[in-house]
């Protein structure tokens, strides 16, 4: 099962449990996927252009630079290990209101 795979999952078993109508589980999930999606393009950007840029200066010389989109990508990275921890942290508080081992299990990767 592929990563899309498992949000679409994730959110059709959060639904049956009525956590997709669930302010911070919808918005911190749709969070996490906006920041994915951007680390996807940023590793396709190291990938494109490599570790070091050329940085044209005002008189045009020309400059080696570490590639601006690694830094971005480990910032990007950081803040999508908070959000998932803070997705995790929600589910753990929901499941002490309504156990579900579906749901967890589903993030958890297992089927």
């Amino acid at each position: 099962m592929d990563i899309n795979e498992q949000a679409a999952k994730i959110l059709e078993e959060a639904e049956r449990q009525g956590l997709k109508t669930n302010y911070f589980f919808a918005t911190t999930f749709k969070r996490y996927q906006t920041q994915l999606k951007i680390l996807t393009d940023l590793e396709e950007a190291i990938e494109e252009y490599g570790a070091t840029v050329t940085k044209e200066y005002v008189k045009g010389r020309q400059n080696l630079v570490a590639n601006p989109a690694i830094s971005e990508y480990n910032k990007t990275s950081t803040a999508a290990n908070n959000t998932v921890a803070t997705l995790i942290n929600i589910l753990k508080q929901l499941a002490k209101e309504q156990p579900s081992s579906k749901l967890q299990d589903l993030v958890n990767g297992m089927k």
